[in-house]
């Protein structure tokens, strides 16, 4: 587990470098400001869009995710946890004025990339 990254994963490095390449810049592991304990993977502060890459495992994936069955009751327990805290951090980040985005790690990196762009598209158009 010591060695599972807490950033610079590969579908987060791959949805950087496309988003980077189509000419959208942004800030990495930036905390935003107000919010609690909250660290988005990328964040465009002058949009207020907040973009999230979630690995199956640790946010519990519907589709991917397999309880370990050593000590399962505690990893589901820390899973749904998980899910909650994400949902909290949603519902902040919401209620300040940002828009969020969650990417979960086995889409595709260029139908994230073209998710995160639509939304990208509609703030800019705002501002």
């Amino acid at each position: 587990m010591s060695r599972i990254r807490r950033r610079d994963t590969r579908p987060e490095l791959a949805l950087r470098r496309g988003l980077h390449a189509r000419g959208w810049r942004y800030f990495v592991g930036r905390p935003v400001a107000g919010v609690s304990r909250c660290r988005p993977d990328l964040l465009f502060p002058r949009l207020r869009l907040a973009v999230f890459v979630d690995g199956c495992f640790w946010h519990f994936c519907v589709e991917h995710t397999h309880l370990p069955t050593a000590n399962a009751a505690y990893w589901h327990a820390k899973l749904l946890a998980n899910r909650r805290r994400d949902a909290a951090h949603d519902h902040e980040l919401s209620s300040a004025g940002w828009a969020v985005v969650r990417v979960w790690e086995h889409t595709p990196p260029a139908e994230a990339i073209d998710a995160v762009e639509a939304v990208l598209r509609r703030a800019a158009a705002d501002v």
